[in-house]
């Protein structure tokens, strides 16, 4: 084929193909790519987008090249065409190549899909076989809740248990005090507790349902002895809005506020001097500042997640620590300065950074306190300084850690060779 015809050539992507979100990472921009049958996600650039998005049939190759000279200053080769076309028809994305199949739709747990294998100490394990079928009966059984008005009144619900509990905050306190006297009591407070964490993991995946999302995996993740229920929505940034989005991360925590309603009520018909009115005042104290404490916006909580979504940026965190390691370097010279960084960046990771360590620092202090109100006198004064020892230690092993692999995983000094593009997209 001559270069004019290839040039002449109108190619198409799938008319089903959903193009997500631009989203800042690090410095730059990326957008995101689905195929609806296979749920194969694609990471490409603002240069790749560009391209992919005017190749709808109605545009030939010579035209979308010619705007994409005006737009970014460059021209694209013949030999740049053939690569991201070849990557488009490998990844099944163009209209007329070979039919996707929904084979990988959900990708296999286990190492071989990238994870960390489980072991005593940390790893995962699928309880429900079916997820997607599980999750679209729960959807059908909870149409009532998405009829006009009633998101309104348990919103509203959530929100009375919330002053109900600021009003009641001291009686409480009390009472949760003199459950934690009682091990077997507050044993139970805990199960119940659980119990609410798993609905807040379901609630997750009811909100992306509700909005076209699927999940994909739900299962029992444990870490040093702790377990609970996860439930995995790898389509969140395919929901539309960003509202939706933040709806879906904030879910679990209104789940967990309605499942305390009910004992609120309880709680509040029994007379003073009840038996069971410590351990439901515990339950309840507990549970809000749990629910509440998910929206802290520090990784990986709810609300970090519900932040980076408000901001439209994916991997704040590492976006932050990476921004803040560049301007420690700089304040002492060293490194390539802060150029790359526009100034909206600067105050984004910037202020994010600061957030974090004001937060890390109020929850030592908090966690401090109420060792120290909990626990004998004896133990007390040294027990106030775990929570910022504990961290101190996590910090060392981590920094080990990184040094160790940096050393590991340095790169071949071998040059010649030109960098070979990832495999989840390409560079024209």
């Amino acid at each position: 084929m001559s270069t004019d015809a290839f040039l002449a050539a109108r190619p198409r992507v799938r008319g089903d193909i959903v193009f997500g979100p631009s989203l800042v990472r690090g410095t730059g921009r990326i957008h995101l790519l689905m195929d609806p049958v296979t749920g194969r996600r694609l990471e490409i650039g603002p240069k790749e987008h560009f391209i992919i998005a005017r190749l709808d049939g109605s545009h030939s190759l010579d035209e979308i090249g010619h705007a994409y000279a005006r737009e970014f200053g460059a021209r694209l080769g013949e030999a740049q065409w053939g690569q991201l076309l070849r990557l488009l028809h490998g990844r099944d994305l163009l209209d007329g190549g070979r039919a996707p199949t929904g084979d990988a739709a959900v990708p296999a747990a286990g190492p071989a899909a990238g994870r960390p294998p489980s072991g005593i100490l940390a790893g995962r394990t699928r309880l429900v076989a079916d997820a997607p079928a599980l999750m679209d009966r729960l959807h059908r059984a909870t149409t009532v809740v998405r009829r006009p008005g009633v998101p309104a009144v348990l919103v509203t619900a959530a929100v009375a248990l919330l002053a109900a509990v600021a009003v009641q905050a001291g009686t409480l306190w009390r009472q949760t005090e003199e459950t934690a006297r009682q091990p077997a009591l507050l044993l139970a407070v805990g199960c119940v507790l659980w119990c609410s964490l798993a609905l807040h993991e379901l609630a997750h995946g009811l909100f992306a349902r509700a909005w076209g999302g699927r999940v994909t995996e739900i299962g029992l993740r444990w870490i040093l002895g702790a377990t609970y229920l996860y439930c995995t929505v790898e389509d969140v940034q395919f929901l539309g809005s960003r509202g939706r989005k933040v709806a879906t991360a904030c879910a679990g925590v209104l789940a967990n506020l309605l499942f305390l309603v009910p004992f609120a009520l309880v709680w509040a018909l029994l007379p003073a001097h009840a038996q069971a009115r410590p351990a439901l005042g515990a339950l309840l104290l507990l549970g809000v500042v749990s629910g509440l404490a998910n929206l802290l916006p520090l990784p990986p909580l709810d609300g970090y997640r519900a932040l980076g979504h408000a901001l439209g940026v994916t991997q704040l965190a590492t976006g932050s620590r990476d921004f803040t390691g560049v301007a420690v370097r700089t304040v002492f010279g060293r490194g390539p300065g802060l150029a790359a960084y526009p100034a909206r960046l600067r105050i984004l990771y910037g202020g994010f950074a600061l957030l974090t360590a004001v937060q890390s620092a109020a929850l030592l202090a908090l966690c401090g306190a109420a060792l120290r109100t909990v626990l004998p006198e004896s133990v007390a004064t040294m027990a106030q300084w775990l929570p910022a020892a504990l961290l101190v230690a996590v910090l060392l092993l981590w920094a080990l850690g990184s040094f160790g692999r940096s050393r590991r995983t340095a790169p071949p000094t071998t040059g010649g060779q030109p960098p070979v593009p990832p495999s989840g997209g390409c560079t024209p």
